[in-house]
């Protein structure tokens, strides 16, 4: 399963701070019918995400009926992204 999407990158200051960019409403339905099969506990989902040239292995984290994309410091320096900038982010889900 292929998917791309536009969303704003965000930062969370939790006891673990992190940026994410959430997956929209209707590409979450879309995970949520296939993460009975791939995901590997917590409801986690294994893929493979791109930004731009920049593509790297991570796991879609739960949250709210919506799932978060973790977006690395090497990424966000290697693609010029910020916080609040819109993102379009590549995502394959190995079904």
């Amino acid at each position: 399963m292929d998917l791309e999407f536009t969303g704003e990158l965000w930062f969370w200051k939790g006891p673990a701070p992190w940026h994410f960019i959430t997956v929209p409403e209707q590409e979450c339905g879309e995970l949520g019918a296939a993460s009975s099969a791939v995901t590997y506990g917590w409801g986690m989902i294994p893929v493979t995400a791109r930004v731009g040239a920049t593509a790297w292995r991570t796991s879609l984290f739960p949250k709210d009926g919506r799932y978060l994309v973790p977006v690395r410091a090497g990424v966000r320096q290697a693609e010029g992204i910020e916080v609040g900038d819109a993102v379009t982010v590549h995502l394959s889900v190995d079904v």
